[in-house]
């Protein structure tokens, strides 16, 4: 998602054609539209700052403007409400991943669920990398606390690297689990092939902001970067549900 390009375009002068519409849900879209015309806009509305409305894109990620499509911003944007700062950014951004992490299928991924799952975690993961391999060797104390791990791949190397061609074989597995297993055990798998979600996964990773793994994603979205140990992981999990 090139963000940081639309807001480098505005900061030098940009101001579309379409700035002057009464309509801010126009004006707005059409300024984005002409800076960068697939940005994935959801929605726009009104934000809690008056003279500010929210761009909700899709994936979860938020930007700003005023009615006049002229003036944009990326950043957070905190009510402070008795004495405390809300980051009401970060809690749309949450929702918006939630939504995405969602509307995944179990069966596109490899789920370790306990018997009675009290809550559950999504894992952006790549067998190839030492921190995932880490995480996956608690994944049995995660369970024992209730927590149902649901894998989704992120080959951080891209398409047609090793990591890439690793969770195909392990997509492609007749017992997914163990395959994942072999694979995090840093074993070499039989290469496997058949119609499988790790580009669909790998692209969603990127569009809602992962940038390396493992990337943890709670039961309300909030994102987790890197690893963290089973007993901390477990309680974030369960505040989270």
């Amino acid at each position: 998602m090139r963000v940081t390009r639309i807001l480098a375009a505005a900061a030098l002068g940009f101001v579309g054609s379409a700035a002057l519409a009464a309509d801010p849900d126009q004006a707005i879209r059409s300024t984005l539209k002409a800076l960068q015309p697939d940005l994935p806009v959801e929605a726009i509305a009104e934000s809690p700052m008056s003279g500010v409305y929210q761009v909700q894109l899709k994936g979860g990620r938020q930007l700003y403007a005023s009615g006049d499509g002229q003036y944009l911003m990326q950043g957070y944007l905190y009510q402070v409400k008795d004495g405390q700062a809300i980051n009401l950014t970060e809690r749309a951004e949450s929702l918006g991943i939630a939504k995405e992490i969602n509307a995944i299928p179990a069966s596109e991924m490899v789920v370790f669920a306990p018997k009675e799952p009290k809550a559950h975690i999504t894992v952006f993961t790549d067998t190839d990398c030492g921190y995932c391999q880490k995480l996956h060797s608690e994944v049995p104390e995660l369970n024992r606390r209730g927590i149902e791990v649901r894998y989704v791949a992120f080959p951080r190397q891209g398409v047609g690297s090793h990591g890439y061609n690793t969770l195909v074989s392990v997509w492609c597995s007749k017992d997914r689990q163990a395959a994942m297993n072999r694979a995090k055990a840093r074993e070499d798998l039989p290469e496997a092939k058949c119609d499988n979600p790790v580009v669909k996964q790998y692209e969603l990773g990127q569009m809602i902001g992962v940038q390396g793994t493992p990337a943890i994603v709670l039961g309300n979205g909030q994102m987790i970067p890197g690893y963290q140990p089973a007993p901390q992981l477990a309680k974030l999990a369960l505040e989270a549900k």
